[in-house]
């Protein structure tokens, strides 16, 4: 028979180093050893920033073959702003003239940045239901005429808070419109002269 004595355990033994690494390694560590990679991704991300805004992300466009297109395509004089100043820069110009048959309204837009870096736009169309005519009329409250360049235009506020300044005759709307200051829409539109191609 055996005797049922105390047993004794054997002597507590010494972690190895791994499990000692194991223990030692917590969140505060992980923290502190990414926070240098995470300053330099953000010095990286502030650098490409800083030099990004340094280049000029705007794109011109010459409208002169949408204006061509729409000229060609279009039953009535096409007009459309030339020798605009300085600082004025198209950079949109489209036409539905493209799909117009014999006989079909035409519509020219051509949009500008202008030297305060706000929207002027241009529309000319023979058809008072187009979008580009409506979009910005529709709504628009008239607050009288200015004369420019010998022109006189109708002056107005559209819904959205803007200038629109708009002519029609024989059937043609004319409007040039945008978050440019009233004088920058002024100059837009006294540079709408007849296209001459």
């Amino acid at each position: 028979m055996t005797s049922a004595g105390p047993t004794s355990q054997p002597p507590a033994q010494a972690p190895s180093p791994a499990i000692e690494r194991a223990n030692r390694m917590s969140a505060a560590n992980m923290l502190r050893s990414l926070a240098p990679l995470v300053l330099i991704c953000l010095a990286l991300v502030g650098w490409m920033a800083f030099k990004q805004s340094a280049v000029d992300t705007v794109r011109e466009v010459d409208p002169s073959s949408t204006v061509q297109l729409a000229a060609a395509r279009a039953g009535y004089p096409v007009v459309a702003p030339t020798g605009l100043p300085e600082g004025y820069r198209p950079t949109s110009a489209r036409t539905d003239a493209g799909t117009a048959e014999a006989g079909d309204p035409v519509t020219l837009e051509v949009g500008y940045l202008t030297p305060s870096s706000e929207y002027a736009g241009f529309v000319v169309s023979d058809d008072a239901r187009a979008v580009a005519v409506t979009g910005v009329l529709g709504g628009a409250q008239e607050q009288g005429t200015v004369d420019l360049d010998g022109q006189a235009w109708t002056r107005g506020t559209t819904e959205r808070g803007e200038t629109v300044l708009s002519r029609t005759a024989d059937g043609i709307t004319v409007l040039v419109t945008g978050s440019a200051t009233d004088e920058e829409l002024a100059t837009v539109a006294g540079a709408v002269r007849p296209y001459s191609g």
